[in-house]
């Protein structure tokens, strides 16, 4: 499970146009007209092709949890493409992301400064070219460190250096022990 990447996937499902399909026919059925034949499907969802023809035909109406999970997450990543990156190309060029998140922020800073880590509730606005950084390198399949570094940079420059007003002399952010992450665009 990505922290990071399943947050930013949340934040671009919120600008769905239309809900998912609900039912496992209906799911089944999307599934199957997205990759062109049960085949691929039933590899994908680790299934029989049989098992995905059934519930094609509505013969089979609930699936098992870990079943009905996989397929959620299936539809819910092919879901409204042209959708998903108009939302992400309007974050990245000029609405920005919000992130909200309570975990321990520090940083490395000279001698003499205040640099303890602690717990913090931050709700923060980045800037289109931070939301940029961070979608271009999920779609990358950067990993969730990776996704982290950037959110900590994001940060250092938003939230403790306030677009270079202050705290010139900051080196490093600590962005570690995350108990909460959400992003909104």
């Amino acid at each position: 499970m990505s922290l990071f990447g399943d947050g930013l996937d949340a934040a671009v499902q919120k600008a769905f146009t239309r809900p998912t399909p609900k039912s496992a026919g209906a799911q089944m059925r999307y599934l199957v007209k997205q990759l062109k034949g049960t085949k691929a499907v039933a590899q994908m969802l680790r299934i029989s092709q049989r098992t995905v023809e059934r519930y094609v035909k509505d013969q089979i109406k609930k699936p098992r949890p870990d079943l009905a999970a996989r397929m959620e997450r299936e539809v819910k990543a092919r879901w409204q493409p042209q959708i998903r990156a108009k939302a992400r190309e309007k974050a990245a060029t000029t609405g920005g992301i919000v992130i909200d998140t309570r975990a321990r922020l520090g940083y490395t800073a000279p001698i003499g400064s205040t640099d303890q880590d602690r717990i913090r509730h931050l709700t923060v606005a980045l800037p289109p070219r931070y939301a940029g950084l961070l979608f271009d390198a999920q779609e990358r399949g950067a990993s969730d460190d990776r996704l982290q570094q950037i959110a900590a940079e994001a940060l250092k420059e938003v939230y403790f250096q306030d677009g270079g007003r202050r705290a010139g002399s900051l080196e490093d952010v600590r962005f570690t022990d995350i108990e909460h992450l959400e992003f909104d665009l």
